[in-house]
């Protein structure tokens, strides 16, 4: 470093202009050896750190400005001039006759460079034609002096432009790498829809598409079907209003937030993120919250309704007593009874669908899930009525629900047996969809859904079974798969029959692992079961109880295989806090005792699988040794 800054000077000694460079302070921070003979300084002027206003005091008292009445008064005025940072040319004759031009320029980070320059020589010329005037017109010579003039301000002009354009450039690469850090797809079209700026995020944000797309039409890099859904949006924004909306990409299946700016010189700017797992998150908070509001209204009626139901059976029970009952009484009694026991079970179904009903997803093997719901289902099926079952994605290990997943897929099989009476076909497809969704496709040979079941059929208590439905299955199937997150659509299919398409979003489990875990738990007797509860397991242990400590724990020891963190930890940093500073390959679950619908719970849940209290080892295990315990 010492030897490039000798270098510098020595660059600069060779300058025939004096130069000098003053820092925000007006401390002398390079100077260059023409700068001292031009000025006749001494050593400790030209040193590094030395004071402007020392300098000037020093040459208004040598005479270097002629006669100063107020010294003090001269020298606060230039230092107050120096502290304006403004651009500034000027010339000057020397106490010694000397000419001089004197250009100055403000430096970005503050302070400013100044260059001297001896013009005595030119100041000459123009002197000498001003003395030829009986050859030269007065207008000649007028406008060599304004020409040459002219050029030096000129030269100062493009030195500051010159500057003008590398603070540009710089700010632009700044901006450029601030758009690509960020994680959506910012761009600009103009007004025939052709892209004029992109950055590389496309690609991120909407699987599939181009990276460089700068030059080319908007309906073709987004496609036909995604382009149909933003058409409406980007053509409000050329009319002047900015929009906001969101679609589903048909193509890789992803949620998609896009704002539309307009661009008053013409075109519009666009903001596209991707929202998958925000929504999924939102549409289970609003199911929750849809289930609050039923229970809110219906827990009442239900009170009133199960106290009458009590009294009926105690009567009719005292009526089936009496020694004697006309004739046919007997049989009324028993029909009495059996509507109330069934209203009995209407109102235990009314308190499954409305009642709080924690999510609890463990790691799920999906292939053992779909043998488990075959041999479930296979006994309830009529001889004539086959059930084929196809597994579009084997060997998938998944973070879900295992239980409510197979009442729902057993509730839909159970509906098209029905639909398919004494003879018929139900196949029933699993897959994964773009690494979003784990999706199960049922579909029957029955009649299909009519279109009164197609705009009701997840409606309470809609049946197309007359007496012997409830009109509860599907709308307790479309409650648990929103509360997950996930969606239920009914359809039919074009051969005929009845299609119902479930899907869960796909979270994967992490891999079986018996390495070193890092447990993060603030409160001791909590840390203490789950500390056995691992080493049970197999898993060597070392414990934390903030997420800085962990932090610490995680760069002093490489061999950390795998971290299990409560959410709310002791300090200020969370377990989500701690989630967003480990290396993207480490394993990760998070637990916590927090309500399904709680802010803290929610944002968990997008970082990492939650596991909820209280657990036991069994439910440990099931996160961390899929494999293991689907073979017990």
């Amino acid at each position: 470093m010492h030897q490039t800054d000798e270098q510098t000077k020595a660059g600069l000694n060779l300058i025939a202009q004096a130069l000098t460079i003053y820092d925000s302070d007006l401390r002398l921070a390079v100077c260059n050896a023409p700068f001292q003979n031009m000025f006749d300084l001494p050593d400790h002027l030209v040193t590094s750190g030395a004071a402007f206003e020392e300098t000037i005091r020093h040459l208004a008292e040598r005479g270097e400005y002629g006669e100063v009445e107020d010294i003090d008064l001269f020298v606060r005025e230039r230092v107050e001039q120096a502290q304006a940072f403004q651009p500034h040319y000027m010339e000057r004759t020397r106490a010694n006759g000397r000419t001089i031009s004197v250009e100055g320029s403000p430096l970005p980070q503050g302070g400013w460079v100044t260059v001297y320059t001896d013009i005595t020589r030119t100041k000459q010329q123009e002197a000498l034609l001003r003395a030829r005037s009986d050859a030269l017109s007065e207008q000649v010579i007028a406008h060599a002096e304004q020409l040459s003039a002219s050029n030096r301000q000129l030269a100062a002009m493009i030195t500051r432009l010159e500057e003008t354009k590398r603070q540009l450039t710089e700010s632009e690469s700044r901006t450029r790498l601030t758009t690509e850090m960020m994680p959506a797809h910012i761009a600009h079209v103009d007004p025939s829809g052709l892209y004029t700026y992109s950055n590389r995020r496309l690609s991120s944000v909407l699987p599939g598409r181009p990276r460089n797309i700068v030059g080319r039409h908007i309906s073709a890099v987004l496609g036909s079907y995604a382009f149909g859904r933003i058409e409406a949006a980007l053509g409000r924004a050329y009319r002047g209003d900015p929009a906001v909306m969101e679609f589903t990409d048909e193509t890789s299946a992803r949620r998609i937030r896009a704002a539309f700016t307009p661009d008053r010189r013409g075109g519009v700017y666009i903001l596209s993120m991707d929202i998958t797992e925000e929504t999924q998150a939102r549409v289970a908070l609003q199911q929750t919250r849809k289930r609050e509001t039923a229970a809110q209204m219906i827990s009442g009626l239900a009170h009133d309704f199960s106290n009458l139901l009590t009294i009926i059976l105690g009567l009719q029970s005292k009526l089936l007593r009496l020694p004697e009952l006309p004739e046919g009484a007997g049989e009324l009694i028993d029909g009495t009874l059996t509507a109330a026991r069934r209203g009995g079970a209407l109102l235990s179904g009314i308190a499954d669908m409305t009642g709080p009903r924690a999510q609890r997803p463990s790691a799920t093997e999906l292939s053992a899930l779909l043998s488990e719901i075959e041999v479930l289902a296979a006994p309830t099926l009529p001889p004539g009525v086959t059930l084929a079952v196809i597994d579009e994605a084997p060997e998938t290990c998944a973070h879900l629900d295992k239980g409510q997943a197979q009442d729902s897929l057993l509730n839909l099989i159970l509906n098209a047996r029905d639909a398919c009476g004494s003879e018929g076909r139900i196949t029933l497809t699993q897959r994964l969809v773009h690494d979003t969704w784990v999706e199960w496709e049922l579909c029957d040979s029955g009649p299909g859904f009519a279109p009164s079941a197609l705009e009701h059929g997840i409606d309470p208590f809609f049946t197309t079974k007359g007496s012997e439905g409830s009109g509860l299955g599907l709308s307790m199937v479309y409650d648990m798969t929103k509360s997950a997150g996930g969606d239920l659509r009914l359809g039919n299919r074009p051969e005929g029959g009845a299609r119902v398409t479930l899907r869960l979003p796909y979270r994967p489990a992490m891999p079986a692992t018996t390495g070193l875990v890092l447990l993060v738990e603030d409160e001791d007797g909590i840390r203490a079961t789950v500390r056995d509860m691992l080493m049970e397991i197999g898993h060597s242990v070392i414990e934390a109880a903030s997420a800085d400590e962990a932090t610490a724990l995680l760069a002093d020891l490489p061999d950390i295989s795998m971290v299990l963190s409560d959410i709310q930890l002791e300090g200020e940093a969370t377990g989500i806090d701690l989630a967003a500073r480990l290396a993207p390959h480490m394993p990760l679950v998070l637990m916590t005792s927090l309500s399904p619908d709680h802010p803290l719970h929610q944002a968990a849940q997008e970082r990492a699988p939650v596991l909820l209290k209280p657990f036991e080892k069994a439910d440990l295990e099931a996160f961390i040794h899929p494999q293991e315990v689907a073979a017990q």
